[in-house]
């Protein structure tokens, strides 16, 4: 069940991906990119000192999945009890992907490395997954969010910082189960009353 870890785990999900892009990242002779190699990936912290090398992620929007709506309720059979439950609760979530480090060069290759690494991997599932999502069927579409510079620029101005270069990418669908359930009876026999129907007659 995709219980309320399910936003936390995403975003786990999404940040061991992107470390393992910087760890693996070759330049175009093929040799390891000791410049990439120790970049960190961690959640915000926009008061990093200007020497770090990190990538860092910020979750700046939950929202519903409008393509998810109007699903049918599930059905949980397990006899004697029979339940129906919401269907999950479809979400869509939105990060700021901001690269930090000494010098521009350093902070664009991290930002290339980010895009290169999500556009070849746009598709989470299986051993890709962490925590609640682990072993289940569950599969994750990442997509770079089409957010305008203004757009952005509400984002830095809402953490009261100064705008950065960065990219917005959207996850989708996150599935959020329900917990409540209403257990239901199953019909087990059904008579006719056939004299009634004769005498209606």
């Amino acid at each position: 069940m995709a219980n309320y870890e399910v936003i936390a785990d995403v975003s786990a999900t999404l940040r061991a991906t992107l470390k393992v892009a910087m760890e693996s990242s070759v330049t175009s002779a093929g040799d390891p990119d000791l410049s990439l190699s120790d970049v960190a990936v961690e959640f915000l912290d926009v008061d990093l000192p200007p020497s770090t090398k990190m990538l860092t992620l910020f979750l700046f929007e939950v929202g519903e999945d409008p393509t998810a709506r109007n699903h049918a309720r599930v059905r949980e059979t397990d006899p004697p009890d029979f339940k129906i439950r919401k269907p999950p609760m479809a979400l869509l979530l939105r990060y700021l992907l901001t690269p930090w480090g000494g010098d521009q060069p350093t902070q664009q290759k991290i930002l290339g490395r980010t895009l290169q690494a999500l556009y070849d991997k746009p598709v989470f599932s299986g051993i890709d997954l962490q925590g609640v999502l682990q072993n289940t069927d569950e599969m994750l579409k990442v997509t770079l969010s089409p957010l305008s510079l203004e757009d952005r620029t509400r984002v830095w101005h809402s953490v009261q910082k100064p705008y950065r270069l960065s990219v917005a990418y959207e996850v989708r669908v996150v599935n959020l189960d329900a917990t409540e359930a209403v257990s239901v009876t199953p019909v087990t026999r059904r008579t006719a009353d056939m004299e009634g129907l004769e005498g209606g007659g």
